[in-house]
């Protein structure tokens, strides 16, 4: 006979005297907009550089105006592409669930199932070792009761926090606790040299979701479509 019997598997992945484990994390979250007592501070302004600046405001001034027509102009999701980091983490009124290990904590939406991975007890990247994608190379690891996360390589495609540019270089860095039995919060700083006059940050609030069974989200036979003026429409019948 050889290797470890379960209890002694147990024991091992266990702490051990006097050692406190991590806060508990997992769940379903739904987003919160909590008012008064317990909400999350406002967000910093968001103050972009020069040249970002003036795109940024004239695509904010289209969006309003084609608002005001009853219009939407196209995003990447019209096209079923995913929201990413850091617009994932609370997207309307869909929840989230949260998967913890010792070595990983994975973050589930219901928005496009999309799924993220914050590694623990592992070094960050450099930058130019993480190819680019929708929720870049997120490490984390404790302090206390707060869950303590880094993400580079997040691609330039993917729209940032209120539909902000931004360019190869940002980071965002993450504090994510609970704040009570049925309540979690998480402070977002997004920091990118290139684009910001300095770091934005902003919190979210969620509340828990006992028992909620997480729905499957697939973008699937997508009738939308972005005509010559960039607005999204709906393909009534295929052609």
């Amino acid at each position: 006979m050889f290797g470890l019997s379960i209890a002694a598997l147990v024991r091992a992945q266990s702490p051990g005297p006097g050692t406190q484990s991590a806060p508990d994390l997992a769940g379903v979250w739904s987003p919160s907009r909590l008012r008064g007592a317990g909400a999350p501070p406002p967000p910093t302004q968001l103050l972009l550089k020069p040249g970002y600046k003036e795109r940024y405001e004239a695509r904010r001034a289209q969006e309003r105006e084609a608002n005001a027509r009853g219009e939407q102009l196209a995003a990447t999701t019209s096209l079923c592409e995913p929201y990413g980091m850091p617009g994932m983490m609370q997207v309307a009124t869909y929840p989230m669930e949260v998967i913890q290990t010792p070595r990983q904590v994975t973050i589930i939406t219901e928005a496009f199932s999309e799924v993220r991975r914050i590694y623990l007890g592992k070094a960050q990247l450099a930058p130019e070792d993480v190819d680019p994608g929708y929720y870049g190379r997120s490490a984390g690891h404790w302090e206390g009761d707060t869950l303590i996360v880094d993400t580079i390589g997040i691609k330039e495609t993917v729209r940032g926090y209120q539909g902000m540019p931004h360019s190869a270089k940002m980071r965002v860095s993450e504090r994510i606790r609970r704040t009570g039995p049925q309540a979690l919060q998480d402070q977002i700083t997004i920091d990118d040299p290139v684009v910001l006059e300095k770091p934005v940050v902003y919190t979210l609030a969620y509340k828990l979701t006992p028992n909620y069974e997480m729905v499957e989200f697939v973008c699937d036979n997508n009738r939308e479509y972005i005509d010559e003026k960039g607005v999204v429409r709906l393909k009534l019948r295929d052609k």
